[in-house]
């Protein structure tokens, strides 16, 4: 076993809903600028998800004014 896989493991949550590509998600995004820090939430289309684990990512097309 990795080094890399024992903080995978440790790293995964469970609690997150399954998705695939065509679903319609809101993003929640964490933005800092300077010393304050905001939440920007944003909506689209799961149009990819690559990847498994820690590592894993995807991507969203954003709807904006319902294009």
């Amino acid at each position: 076993m990795k080094s890399t896989d024992l903080v995978d493991q440790s790293s995964l949550r469970d609690d997150l809903p399954d998705f695939d590509a065509g679903d319609t998600l809101k993003v929640h995004v964490r933005v800092v600028e300077g010393n304050r820090e905001r939440v920007q939430v944003f909506e689209g289309v799961v149009i990819s998800r690559r990847g498994s684990g820690i590592g894993e990512s995807f991507t969203v097309r954003k709807l904006s004014f319902g294009v």
